[in-house]
């Protein structure tokens, strides 16, 4: 087996110990609760409220911790993750109906967020302290310092308000309608790819249409942080002396910069794309709210505002898996940029 290949597999043998850690910490503080409020993790209906000392004594509420977690964990991993409160629904089926709306900002936030950032790092090392220099740093200070809030509410006002271009919501009325019918086949619960599958381009563009402001007003906010990084790093590779040595040869700065300095300057942006590709997968709370996608995110924020206790420790679980597959790619593309991280 190569070197990347025994890296890879090193790495997805320590998924398992940390997602156990992880589940153990989530349960751990969800200990904090009464044996009557932890509960509602085992409830499926809303018939179960109405027997919670049967629910305490079937599943050992009142047992030692270590026997109340692996009854937990058994639950979990069967899919059983309790009743959501605020939408009268299981848990697991709430998942199954909300994670197709925020995994859709997300697959289009994310890359263009990256690619983004980077382009705008990398113009703003080349031509350090030039135009182009100040104008890029001049947008990143701008995009990192607005909340995101108003930064979602200004975009709403100008494209929606005064220019009915880009409406909130997922779909418009008409193509709701065709969503709808009978005649629609949901294969992934995400509008854009659906369209495609079902090949209906009036969907496929309304669906664009609702999906551009939420979007850009993630783009903002996190290409930020991106373009600073890389702009950083750059500027900090560029000083090094096998690119001085690069260019006494003679090499041209557009092969030096493509070639030798790009991968370097690339490792810690890959942190933070990581890190904000997660973030965006589970912290949409403010984008979804404004822009009216009630998803994951929405439902996150709603649910704490009722004391849904299983619906916040599901997110919360959630949450982690994502961080944890998240850092899992990020250590793969470290060993892809850098092949001497493989033999750590």
């Amino acid at each position: 087996m190569g070197g990347m290949q025994t890296y890879i597999a090193r790495r997805l043998l320590l998924i398992v110990p940390t997602l156990i850690g992880v589940s153990i910490l989530i349960f751990l503080i969800s200990t904090a609760f009464s044996p009557e409020e932890r509960a509602a993790l085992y409830i499926t209906s809303p018939k179960g409220a109405t027997a919670i000392q049967q629910i305490v004594r079937k599943y050992g509420l009142d047992q030692p911790v270590y026997k109340q977690y692996f009854t937990w964990l058994v639950n979990v991993l069967k899919g059983n993750l309790g009743f959501s409160r605020s939408l009268s629904i299981p848990v697991s089926r709430a998942f199954k109906e909300l994670w197709p709306i925020s995994v859709e900002i997300a697959i289009l936030a994310g890359p263009l967020t990256v690619i983004t950032g980077v382009l705008l790092g990398r113009v703003s090392a080349v031509f350090r302290d030039k135009l182009p220099d100040h104008l890029a740093r001049m947008f990143a200070i701008s995009g990192w310092s607005l909340p995101t809030f108003w930064s979602a509410i200004v975009l709403l006002a100008v494209f929606y308000g005064a220019l009915g271009l880009f409406p909130p919501g997922r779909l418009g009325i008409e193509a709701q309608t065709i969503v709808n019918s009978p005649e629609w086949i949901r294969y992934t619960g995400l509008y854009t790819i659906d369209a495609i599958l079902n090949w209906n381009g009036f969907v496929f563009v309304d669906a664009l249409r609702h999906l551009f402001l939420p979007v850009i007003n993630l783009v903002i906010v996190g290409n930020a942080g991106i373009m600073r990084v890389m702009r950083s790093s750059l500027l900090e590779e560029l000083s090094k002396e096998y690119v001085m040595a690069a260019r006494a040869k003679g090499v041209p700065e557009k092969m030096v910069i493509a070639k030798h300095v790009m991968r370097n300057a690339l490792i810690p942006v890959v942190t933070m794309a990581g890190v904000l590709v997660a973030y965006l997968m589970t912290g949409l709370v403010i984008t979804e709210t404004v822009f009216e996608f009630k998803g994951l995110g929405y439902w996150a924020a709603h649910a704490a505002t009722q004391l849904d206790f299983p619906a916040v420790l599901a997110f919360a679980l959630f949450s982690g898996v994502v961080f944890v597959f998240a850092n899992l790619i990020v250590d793969v593309l470290y060993a892809y940029l850098d092949p001497r991280i493989r033999l750590r």
